[in-house]
């Protein structure tokens, strides 16, 4: 890895491109705080966190980054560092605290849409790209409470909530993100039950699954519709999936992980239907869940995708895990030298392997990758915080996706995750993966090494005015 960076440390953001997007990739629950105030009603995640051992830490996200209060400093933190968009989430239950708007019943919260359009008018004002995702994972409690994702009246839900938002602030605001990770949502949320809400069944997993994808396409259909000029896409986690060993039995539970992991939701989307070979479970669906004409409402013409990268995954044969039928290879089996705090393996060539396999596709025209990133322990010293691990992911990942750039695949921009430290889902406030380090008892800012890379990177600017925002 140090070869690279000696071989590669020159390039800047020219070297990409002039239409080439840099950003930082933020989620609404992870980092805003302020979750009862200002007519805010509680998410699935506020009441996931409260339940005793769902997050490892104990920890809830009621305070965060508290992002409410201090947006107008760390938006300017943000600029300075040299970023051109910011990606952001909508709180799904500060805009409609009954999950429902006035259409269905419900009520909408004026001080939410007011919150978001004084944050989209300060990162204009500063000349930063505002980019909105509309579903970062935090279902108001209101519709968990009437069955959530497995839900079928949940697509009119989410439909209504895109309708209002877009109506909102559709004018304002030109790049849109339908969901965010939706496998991550669907199985982690009700299936295996390590995020929210924390059910476990595999009566769900199907109803969730197509009731997902659904909402994907007939989203993008609303922002098209009240949006016309704006750019649509949705994002998707992603790995090349590698098989640990030469075995007929391990190269097929590769291809059913890569089905789960990878072809899911964008197939789909692109009119190929659901991965049913490898996975005839998801048969089901058109047998048992689908109403007449479902199956051609999952497709929706995106203007791009948005790749979510980290980690490669290796595989093997397992029949511990039914319907899958295979299991990861940890990396530490594998005797991998450099794994971050969440266990994941740093393998920088799974970047351009991933833009290569989703390029390949006819459908897919333009390619974000709208998170990448790495969590590793950091400390403040003497004032700095010297995270030379995650620099070098960082510098590595860019340069194979300025390697695919070199080879003609179309990927057209990079979200660091994250702008700042913050709540780490199940994990809570341990795992690290912000450019810029948060004391959460005192929500000091300090930019990282990383951070600062970054800004020389785009700026050509080799020392910050302040470092250190409080």
């Amino acid at each position: 890895m140090t070869a690279l960076l000696t071989e590669y440390s020159d390039f800047d953001r020219h070297t990409f491109g002039p239409d080439f997007v840099w950003g930082t990739a933020t989620a609404a629950y992870q980092i805003e705080g302020a979750v009862d105030r200002d007519g805010r009603t509680p998410s699935v995640w506020d009441t996931f966190s409260r339940q005793k051992g769902k997050i490892k830490t104990g920890e809830t996200a009621d305070v965060a980054c508290e992002f409410y209060d201090r947006y107008e400093s760390d938006l300017r933190l943000h600029k300075e560092l040299g970023f051109d968009a910011f990606r952001f989430s909508l709180s799904w239950s500060r805009i409609l605290p009954d999950g429902v708007g006035p259409k269905l019943g419900g009520r909408l919260n004026e001080a939410g849409l007011a919150f978001y359009n004084r944050l989209i008018d300060h990162c204009l004002a500063l000349g930063m790209t505002p980019w909105i995702t509309l579903y970062h994972w935090d279902l108001p409690q209101a519709l968990e409470n009437k069955g959530g994702w497995p839900n079928r009246n949940i697509v009119d839900w989410f439909a209504e909530f895109a309708d209002i938002c877009t109506k909102a602030f559709g004018h304002k605001v030109k790049h849109w993100i339908i969901l965010n990770e939706p496998l991550a949502f669907s199985v982690l949320g009700y299936f295996t039950g390590q995020h929210a809400p924390g059910r476990r069944s595999f009566r769900n997993l199907l109803p969730v699954i197509h009731h997902t994808a659904l909402a994907q396409a007939e989203g993008g259909r609303i922002v098209r519709q009240n949006v016309p000029d704006a750019q649509v896409g949705t994002t998707f986690s992603c790995s090349p999936i590698d098989p640990f060993t030469a075995s007929t039995r391990d190269g097929a539970a590769a291809a059913r992980v890569d089905a789960l992991m990878n072809r899911l939701f964008i197939e789909p989307a692109l009119g190929l239907g659901y991965p049913t070979k490898e996975l005839p479970f998801l048969a089901g669906i058109a047998k048992k869940v689908a109403k007449p004409g479902d199956m051609e409402r999952l497709a929706f013409d995106f203007d791009f995708v948005g790749l979510q990268h980290y980690f490669r995954a290796v595989v093997e044969h397992s029949y511990f895990m039914p319907y899958l039928w295979a299991s990861q290879v940890s990396p530490l089996r594998r005797n991998v030298s450099t794994i971050t705090e969440m266990g994941w393996e740093v393998y920088p060539e799974s970047m351009y392997r991933i833009i290569q396999q989703f390029s390949q596709y006819e459908g897919v025209r333009k390619i974000h990758i709208t998170e990448s990133g790495a969590a590793f322990y950091d400390t403040v010293q003497n004032g700095a915080v010297n995270d030379t691990a995650r620099l070098e992911y960082h510098q590595n990942y860019l340069y194979q996706i300025l390697r695919a750039k070199r080879d003609g695949l179309p990927v057209t921009g990079y979200f660091a995750w994250t702008f700042l430290d913050n709540f780490e889902w199940a994990e809570g406030y341990r795992p690290r993966f912000g450019l810029v380090y948060v004391d959460f008892r005192t929500q000091q800012r300090t930019v990282k090494a990383s951070g600062r890379w970054f800004q020389q990177l785009l700026t050509n600017q080799h020392r910050l005015a302040d470092v250190n925002q409080s």
